[in-house]
């Protein structure tokens, strides 16, 4: 499990990675969703998230960050998490 704040430095150090700015990150408890990401560039994650491993942490970090690029899950939007993924786990699934 990390902290909050940890989670949201994790969060911080991915987006640059991919070069996108979230203009907000919020951790809140989530009906439906584990995260969410508005088309004003507010992430919002469960707080269920923290306690997740990392790779599935970071994937679900991955997807939200993307989301700011490219709003729609397509083809590539996928291939572009599996890629991001792989690239930090070295590990094709």
């Amino acid at each position: 499990m990390v902290s909050r704040d940890e989670f949201i430095d994790e969060v911080d150090f991915i987006a640059a990675e991919i070069s996108v700015n979230p203009k907000e990150i919020h951790i809140r408890k989530m009906k439906k969703k584990i995260a969410s990401c508005s088309s004003k560039g507010r992430l919002t994650f469960d707080p269920s998230v923290l306690e997740m491993d990392r790779k599935e942490r970071y994937t679900v970090i991955v997807h939200e960050l993307l989301h700011l690029r490219y709003p729609k899950h397509t083809k590539m939007f996928d291939a572009l998490v599996e890629s991001y993924t792989e690239k930090v786990f070295h590990t094709k699934e």
